[in-house]
């Protein structure tokens, strides 16, 4: 299984928005076979900062979750929302094992 831990700083006065359309998305990720897990959480002491945390079930799952239509619209509605372009970091799931 594969980890994906998205970092993501939005504008002041975006944050309600970002999150409102980051749970719409991570609600339909929940949906797809290849996602076992979409956490959202937010840093407690700079509220414009979050992390996604996505779980995925094989290597191909975080392609075929980027192809999806709720994929598309999250990344859209968000874009405009970024203080600075997200970063991303992979990581190989140890445990719990599958």
């Amino acid at each position: 299984m594969l980890s994906v831990h998205v970092h993501v700083h939005v504008k002041p006065g975006f944050e309600e928005a970002f999150l409102e359309a980051t749970l719409a998305n991570a609600r339909q990720s929940l949906q797809e076979p290849g996602v076992a897990r979409f956490d959202v959480c937010r840093d407690r002491q700079d509220p414009q900062r979050f992390l996604l945390v996505e779980v995925y079930r094989t290597p191909e799952a975080p392609d075929q979750h980027k192809q999806t239509a709720h994929y598309a619209a999250w990344r859209d509605t968000v874009a405009p929302m970024m203080a600075e372009p997200r970063q991303s970091s992979k990581f190989e799931m140890l445990f719990p094992e599958r």
